[in-house]
């Protein structure tokens, strides 16, 4: 039981009662009465709060599993039992991963009422997450004393890569609709040589494309339908070494990856590709050879749900030899990793080289936000001057490192990471319409 500030309001109105009695002797047994009611009230509230052993009932609702980085509907559950309507306060225990010391709900009931109440969590990290037990605070319509219900709805939920975002992309492909998300429409160049079917001539169809053999057969013109050269290999490559730890609106580098990288697994198997994955730092972690397969994709994300972030430099020597066992044929390598200085992508460059020679590798690098920031915002003094020279100077060597790439024959990424899915996927449809792996 716990006393409500209505209680301590009247009580406190009480004491002021008894204190002007001093001075108006008229109101003689008043104070006295209205603590006697006062008192009697607290008796009839906590009578009609205790009287049932359960008047309120409560569960959450979660889902399996938490998408990374996208807001996660939590849904309580509550009914009520008394023959009165109630106020209620709840409080649910979170993970504390969220670090939200003050999530405090409020509702009211009338009786034999029940009600959803709908809340949404966004986590920012992989791994398990806790929720503890469910409290809720009741108040009856006098309101001078709340009783306490807790519910044990403690439960561990799993958080993976961003599965919601890989749905809504899916959803999107499925239906011709990825332009709404920034996916831009292709251009074709010539067409694919990977026969589908014959057909009747439609206008607009290519006369190069005309079957004479059929439409002599039929006696009416038919033509070669041709659909995307399909079971092309996808391999996306994640650096998880300590340059991927650089947060971004609460998000490491390493998840921004690992979630563009389970959304082009996806279209790419939705394209009839075979999608593959590698991770690696100081030693190459997982490796999912390519494949089209119905469980290729929960799979994936199986591997990029246990990946983390590692402190040593990555080991490009053991990257390309990886590529080189499990690639067999020619094969798209997007590679995930970030350079900060011209130097940085020097030492990887001899191994880039290599594989760009067996493979077709796209290289994907992170704008510096902050760095972009400060290049764009006026100085104001010396010093301002000083730190926006030098940012433009990082933003600069970025490009650079760009231009360096394509000279051998690398292609590359430079990206702000909330574009990064958006810009993988515009680059490997570019990819596939070229004809290019």
């Amino acid at each position: 039981m716990f006393l409500n500030r209505a209680l301590y309001a009247s009580l406190a109105a009480c004491v002021f009662l008894f204190v002007l009695s001093f001075f108006f002797p008229w109101l003689g047994d008043i104070p006295l009465l209205a603590t006697l009611v006062v008192f009697l009230l607290i008796a009839a509230d906590i009578v009609l709060m205790f009287r049932l052993n359960e008047g309120i009932m409560g569960r959450r609702s979660t889902p399996e599993r938490l998408s990374n980085s996208d807001d996660n509907k939590v849904v309580i559950y509550l009914e009520n039992f008394y023959a009165f309507g109630v106020r209620l306060g709840i409080i649910d225990e979170i993970p504390f991963q969220f670090q939200k010391r003050d999530l405090w709900m409020s509702s009211f009931l009338k009786s034999r009422e029940h009600k959803l109440i709908e809340y949404y969590l966004k986590p920012l990290k992989r791994g398990e997450y806790e929720f503890g037990s469910l409290h809720v605070y009741v108040r009856s319509p006098l309101g001078l004393v709340s009783r306490r219900y807790t519910f044990d709805q403690a439960v561990t939920v799993p958080v993976y890569p961003s599965f919601l975002q890989m749905r809504k992309y899916e959803l999107m492909a499925l239906s011709n609709r990825l332009d709404e998300l920034g996916i831009k429409k292709i251009r074709r160049l010539g067409h694919s040589m990977e026969f589908d079917q014959v057909k009747n001539y439609v206008a607009g169809d290519d006369y190069r494309t005309v079957n004479w053999k059929a439409t002599a057969r039929r006696g009416e013109l038919m033509v070669n339908s041709y659909i995307d050269e399909r079971s092309q290999h996808v391999y996306c490559v994640i650096d998880k070494s300590r340059a991927m730890k650089m947060p971004f609106d609460g998000l490491s580098l390493l998840d921004y990856a690992i979630n563009a990288s389970l959304v082009l697994s996806d279209i790419a198997l939705i394209k009839d590709d075979k999608a593959g994955l590698i991770t690696a730092s100081e030693k190459i972690g997982s490796v999912v050879p390519a494949d089209k397969g119905s469980r290729q994709l929960k799979k994936i994300l199986e591997v990029l749900y246990r990946e983390k972030t590692r402190y040593l430099e990555i080991n490009m020597e053991a990257v390309y030899s990886t590529i080189r066992a499990t690639a067999k044929q020619r094969s798209l390598i997007v590679f995930f990793t970030n350079f900060e200085s011209m130097a940085a992508m020097e030492r990887h460059l001899p191994f880039l080289k290599k594989i760009a020679r067996f493979h077709l590798l796209l290289v994907v690098f992170f704008e510096n936000t902050e760095l972009k920031r400060l290049t764009e915002e006026p100085a104001r003094d010396v010093e301002e001057i000083y730190i926006k020279t030098v940012a433009e100077k990082f933003a600069f060597e970025k490009k650079q490192i760009v231009r360096e790439l394509a000279q051998h024959g690398i292609q590359s990424i430079l990206t702000s990471p909330a574009q990064l899915t958006v810009n993988t996927i515009n680059s490997y449809l570019a990819i596939k319409a070229r004809q290019a792996i």
